[in-house]
């Protein structure tokens, strides 16, 4: 069988603590199940036993057994390794067919992915499903599990990072530029003006009445008293002249270049808008969304880092529905999805004032808090990296994106974990 991993290629190799892709789009490589079990998964259990076995004595996974048509095999840790054996033991099952096997082995899906797709059958918890991707992920690509302790923040001279600091948009770009690869986001305050977002909020309610249920180019959620709340407008761009004018300024798109890898605003000279309203007490659907990596339904190795820019057409704090990150997660392989007991990595708000933006790393956990006394108004974009294949990434991205626009997993759907 053909390998599927690119890491190993030289060129693909990590070049930047941003630009971490080591893949390429491309046709999709078939897995044959038998040979990838019984051969190449265990070979890449051994040769990553030393990277993985703190990570092992840490989450101690529990078995898995993977049934792929009529075969199954169980994943299981012994001696302080991740082994294979062939058959089911009767453990928790995950079933899955040979294409979405092949979309795993390729990191083009995740268990997550499958989620909200309605695609995840077996019955093993959800948990289980993504300790045992975190192990799958480091042996096929070389990663290092994270462990409690071995990611720190350091300014450039060495000192602690003030990791509650915030920028201006005239702030040196080199130290911006370290702040983005040590946490993994940036607040940077007073970008736009208060009468220019006042302008964008007005486009946001006149566009509201262009979008309905079902138009598969927006979000809706219903909150306590029954009322269908419009939560996410996408296409925002091509229905406010101001809000695509604006981002396209010099003084917004200079934040796209503080990593200094390429960054581009949108995809293949696209701009992609989503406009959100955080409404209050919504008990269906998706509004706030729990804490998650951009990269959490797959494609981590062909697209992080992405920069998340959110611009804050409303303040934000802890009463509006503020951003959190989780520091430095964007160093750490971890969950893709919630946060997991025991993550030691530092819980951070952002709150901003009008007009202010706030840069994530697409690898970087982060949650919207849900909003308590009032509703919260902000857009968001992207800036990323240069494909190195456009076409075939193009292709890669409309089918990523038909997942992430499958019906949303509802408040009352969430895992618990």
């Amino acid at each position: 069988m053909p390998s599927p991993l690119r890491h190993d290629t030289g060129e693909l190799q990590p070049p930047h603590p941003i630009d971490v892709r080591t893949r390429v789009d491309g046709p999709l490589e078939p897995v044959d199940p038998e040979a990838f079990f019984d051969a190449t998964l265990p070979a890449a259990f051994a040769d990553a036993a030393a990277r993985v076995a703190p990570a092992l004595a840490e989450l101690a996974p529990g078995p898995l057994v993977v049934r792929v048509g009529d075969r199954a095999w169980t994943l299981r840790c012994s001696d302080g390794r991740a082994r294979v054996t062939s058959g089911d033991d009767g453990a928790p099952r995950l079933e899955i067919d040979t294409e979405q096997l092949s979309e795993l082995v390729a990191d083009l899906v995740t268990p997550m992915a499958w989620l909200i797709s309605g695609r995840l059958r077996g019955n093993a918890k959800l948990p289980d499903l993504l300790d045992w991707w975190i192990f799958l992920r480091a042996a096929l690509d070389g990663r290092t599990p994270y462990t409690p302790g071995t990611v720190d923040f350091r300014a450039p001279d060495g000192s602690p990072l003030d990791l509650r600091r915030s920028f201006r948009p005239d702030d040196p770009p080199d130290e911006m530029r370290w702040f983005l690869s040590q946490a993994g986001f940036l607040h940077v305050a007073g970008v736009f003006s208060e009468a220019e977002m006042a302008a964008v909020s007005a486009d946001m309610d006149r566009a509201a009445p262009a979008y309905r249920r079902g138009d598969g180019a927006s979000w809706w959620a219903r909150t306590a008293d029954g009322t269908d709340r419009l939560v996410r407008m996408q296409g925002f761009a091509k229905r406010s002249e101001s809000a695509a004018a604006l981002l396209r300024e010099p003084r917004f798109q200079r934040l796209g270049a503080i990593a200094g890898v390429g960054h581009q605003l949108g995809w293949a000279g696209q701009l992609h808008v989503e406009a959100l309203v955080k409404p209050l007490r919504v008990v269906e659907g998706i509004s706030d969304v729990p804490w998650h990596k951009d990269c959490a339904n797959g494609r981590h190795a062909y697209e992080c880092c992405s920069l998340t820019a959110g611009v804050s057409v409303t303040g934000a704090d802890a009463l509006s529905g503020q951003l959190r990150v989780v520091a430095g997660s964007h160093r750490a392989l971890t969950w893709p999805s919630f946060v997991r007991a025991g993550l030691d990595l530092p819980q951070l708000d952002l709150p901003t004032a009008t007009g202010d933006v706030t840069l994530h790393a697409s690898c970087t956990i982060h949650m919207a808090q849900p909003p308590v006394e009032r509703e919260r108004r902000v857009l968001y974009t992207a800036f990323t990296l240069p494909p190195r294949d456009p076409e075939a990434t193009l292709r890669a991205r409309l089918r990523a994106r038909a997942v992430r626009e499958a019906a949303p997993v509802t408040v009352s759907q969430r895992p618990a974990v």
